[in-house]
Order: structure tokens, then C-alpha cells, then sequence
């Protein structure tokens, strides 16, 4: 049966979901969400997708699953991949997927959207400042732990490198100079050499309409 994620092309999360579907090989579809028209805040979505107003969402058979970390970890459940092959390295793993979602992309994503989505006369200088440094932060954390690595956990790419690298990779201005992060430049064309890779555009269609 083809797995359905709701999604759409602007999602850092979203992407972190499709993008782990596409490692795994498995079969999947994506379902256009009209974020910015509002769709997620619709009583309609609440009570049929995700009562938490969020995308991803992922739909396989009877199993309905939300945040992609969750959609993450039930995929390697599936397959047996990505996942960690140790408790310790299941544990290490999971320390980064919530460090990612705590330090990194909640404020890559909250930066990334006042920097690009948001109207310019509603753009805070001082709160995107404030965004700018903490997302910095972030990058000198990520940047020195691969320091001498080719994956966050390991030798080999697991989820831990899927969650974090998933804002990484968009066009978008968010205060990310690869060429400032040499570690994480060469991670990001590690896994971009990786069998299935594809950008968050080619994989799912945009919302954005400005």
C-alpha cells in the first residue's frame, strides 16, 4: 500500500519525513498542504489530519503518525535502517533528533520564515537578530561535533542525520554560510551523494505563493 505524507515543499519537516521516506526506497505519495492559504488551521485539518494544526503527517494504512521524528523512527522500525544498530547508538540518535528540534530547526524555521515569508513591513530587526544568533549557535554546535566525521552518529547516515540536515539544504536566506561551516558543507554533500536523495523542491510541491 502507497504511504500518503501531507506535506508541502517550504516544510523542514515535512522534508525531514520525505526525505527518510525516499532513503528507505519505500512507496510513497505526497499530499499537498496549503499552508499558507491557511489549511493547516482549518477545523477540517484538526479534526481529519493532525489535531495539532502541523505538517508532516503521515498516513500508512490504519497508522496515522504526526512530527517527524516520530515518522522517522516508525519508518527504521519498518526497515530495520537509519535507525541505530545499538542501544547506545539508538539513544545517541534520539539526542539529536530532539537537540535538532529544539536548538536548531525551531529556529532555523521561525528565522527562515521572518526573513522570507513574512510581509516586510510585519519584519522585526531585533527579534530576527536575536534569531540570527541563536541559529549561529546552532551551526558552531553542529559544525564542531563533525568535526572528523562523515555522520553525526556512527560511520554511516541514520536519522539523527536526516533530522538535522533537513532546513540545511534551502535556498532561502537564514543566516547559513556553508562555506563559514566546512564540516557541515562536506555533510551536506555526503548525504546529498546518498542513493535516493532529492532537494525539498523536487520532492514536494511549494506552497508559498508571494
Amino acid at each position: 500500500m502507497t504511504m500518503q505524507l501531507y506535506c508541502f515543499g517550504e516544510s523542514g519537516h515535512s522534508y525531514k519525513a520525505a526525505l527518510a521516506l525516499q532513503m528507505h526506497g519505500l512507496d510513497w505519495e505526497p499530499v499537498h498542504v496549503d499552508f499558507f492559504k491557511g489549511e493547516t488551521r482549518s477545523d477540517a485539518y484538526r479534526a481529519d489530519v493532525n489535531e495539532m494544526g502541523e505538517a508532516p503527517v503521515l498516513v500508512d494504512g490504519d497508522t496515522r503518525l504526526s512530527q517527524s521524528g516520530v515518522i522517522q523512527s516508525y519508518l527504521s522500525d519498518r526497515t530495520g535502517r537509519f535507525g541505530g544498530d545499538t542501544a547506545e547508538e539508538k539513544r545517541e540518535i534520539l539526542r539529536w533528533i530532539l537537540w535538532d528540534n529544539h536548538k536548531l530547526s525551531s529556529m532555523v524555521g521561525v528565522t527562515r520564515f521572518l526573513m522570507n515569508f513574512l510581509p516586510e513591513d510585519k519584519r522585526n530587526a531585533d527579534v530576527i537578530g536575536f534569531c540570527l544568533g541563536r541559529c549561529a549557535g546552532a551551526y558552531k554546535v553542529l559544525d564542531g561535533h563533525l568535526a572528523g566525521r562523515d555522520f553525526i552518529v556512527g560511520d554511516a547516515p541514520t536519522n539523527a542525520d536526516f533530522t538535522c540536515a533537513g532546513y540545511l539544504y534551502y535556498p532561502e536566506e537564514f543566516g547559513f554560510d556553508r562555506a563559514a561551516h566546512p564540516n557541515i558543507d562536506a555533510w551536506l554533500d555526503r548525504i546529498a551523494a546518498l542513493p535516493g536523495w532529492q532537494h525539498p523542491y523536487d520532492l514536494m510541491r511549494r506552497a508559498w505563493q508571494g
